[in-house]
């Protein structure tokens, strides 16, 4: 009797322990953890990013990945990306990045920034799924992704300024 109750709690009680500490993650980041359609855990700001253009200020809610394996997989798989949003991919030094469309389902514009939160370059609708390298040209630390149109309506350009608390140099 009390094996069976037993080999019926301990899975409840790894079950628990999984959420409190999802919901502890959480509390912890000023965000909220939600697993993304590949089952891996992504943490969504509360706060964002902000890019400075000639047309005004544009607010950003932002994903922020920095680990090599995050930044691997970025938003590979993703069926949609909402206006308003974006990841953004710390390198930790400054220096030549590329990035590629495989396995990417959405068109996107890619914003590359200078260490000190500078919009070196944006790489405009990209093709969806293509394998084709997108240098970042000059040497960045930062990629911004977005879905593509949101370059051109915002206006963002070289030179433009990236405002992140995850950008230290830039406030």
């Amino acid at each position: 009797m009390i094996r069976r109750c037993l080999s019926r709690t301990v899975p409840f009680l790894g079950f628990l322990g999984v959420f409190f500490s999802l919901i502890l993650l959480t509390g912890l980041s000023g965000g909220s953890a939600r697993a993304d359609d590949m089952n891996t855990l992504t943490i969504v700001r509360n706060y964002g990013l902000t890019i400075v253009t000639s047309t005004g200020r544009h607010a950003f809610k932002v994903e922020f990945v920095s680990d090599e394996q995050a930044r691997a997989r970025g938003l590979m798989y993703r069926k949609s990306v909402p206006e308003g949003t974006g990841m953004l991919f710390d390198f930790h030094r400054e220096g030549p990045v590329s990035f590629w469309m495989k396995n990417t389902y959405v068109s996107l514009d890619m914003i590359f920034i200078r260490e000190n939160g500078a919009v070196a370059r944006v790489e405009h609708d990209t093709t969806p799924l293509s394998e084709k390298v997108i240098p970042s040209g000059v040497p960045v630390r930062y990629v911004f992704e977005v879905v593509a149109g949101t370059a051109k309506r915002l206006n963002i350009q070289p030179g433009d300024k990236v405002v992140s608390e995850y950008i230290p140099a830039s406030r």
